[in-house]
């Protein structure tokens, strides 16, 4: 068994090798995050999707979250962007509490999600629908412009219906969308998600590019090569818990296998959901888990993504 984007030899791959993921590398020790997550649990009906998790992104800071299908990575993603009700916890922004906030105040304030499976508007035109993502955005530096700058296939076809171009221009289309609002914190649902490897190699690609703007960036992705390439944190979730909580360079292949699986005798513990988290790479300061079931009162098949 081998966790996705991990090869044989226990190398990433796409190892980075174009400095992206030194981007926020250097975690200031007592700066203040601009994004927070405390002790989040979010529901689905009875389905306890997300259990208590916590993290903490700092301004420029590519920030990966990885997990399997159904670890809760989407659904932490939109209870950030306010599309999903907390049961507990809190999510800060700039040092301020915008768990009540509504979706659309988080939007203008900063917080602006590509979500997965894009989501564009299918009738209507590339330029159309980067008129949306403009129509509440803050200053700063992301025009239509810009973005056809970025994209540079982008502009000569402006005017071609959404719904006919490829998944990677839509996806293309959706984070350009994204940029023009000007946010703060850009949260990158799935990027890889139904493309074909090329595709999503010239899609982050791009990111250095869009970094260099002051951006901050937490994403989610099921791919870990992608995520080990560009990111300077990583955390991965399985079913709803935290497993891992470190930056790349201190974890071992072996290590995230065993957090992205919940292998018997991982890292940190003796695997499964019930395992502690591994901190910081190492086997030492592990956080005990907690022991409340993840969900009761009914049976599911099927859990937050």
């Amino acid at each position: 068994m081998s966790t996705p984007g991990i090869g044989e030899t226990g190398e990433a791959a796409g190892a980075v090798t174009d400095g992206t993921a030194a981007a926020g590398a250097g975690r200031p020790a007592d700066g203040m995050p601009l994004l927070e997550v405390r002790e989040l649990t979010v529901h689905h009906g009875q389905l306890r999707a997300l259990d208590h998790i916590s993290l903490r992104v700092f301004p420029g800071e590519v920030y990966a979250i990885i997990g399997a299908n159904g670890a809760g990575k989407s659904t932490l993603l939109r209870t950030i962007a306010g599309l999903h009700h907390p049961t507990e916890g809190a999510i800060l922004y700039d040092g301020k509490d915008v768990t009540r906030i509504r979706p659309e105040r988080r939007a203008v304030s900063g917080i602006v999600m590509v979500p997965e499976g894009r989501r564009l508007f299918g009738s209507l035109t590339v330029e159309e629908n980067l008129q949306v993502g403009a129509t509440f955005a803050r200053n700063g530096p992301w025009t239509i412009e810009r973005v056809y700058e970025l994209f540079a296939w982008m502009k000569d076809r402006r005017t071609q219906r959404a719904e006919q171009l490829s998944g990677g221009e839509q996806q293309s289309v959706a984070i350009g969308r994204a940029l023009v609002a000007n946010p703060r914190v850009l949260l990158l649902d799935e990027l890889s998600l139904g493309l074909a490897p090329v595709v999503v190699q010239r899609i982050y690609g791009m990111l250095p590019q869009i970094l260099a703007t002051g951006l901050t960036v937490l994403l989610v992705e099921q791919d870990v090569s992608q995520a080990l390439r560009v990111a300077s944190h990583l955390q991965c979730l399985l079913e709803g818990r935290t497993t891992l909580d470190s930056r790349p360079s201190d974890v071992t292949s072996e290590q995230v296998e065993a957090a992205y699986f919940g292998l018997l005798g991982g890292p940190g513990g003796d695997g499964g959901t019930g395992s502690p988290p591994v901190r910081g790479g190492g086997l030492g300061g592990v956080v005990p888990p907690e022991e409340a079931p993840l969900w009761s009162g009914s049976t599911t098949s099927s859990r937050g993504s």
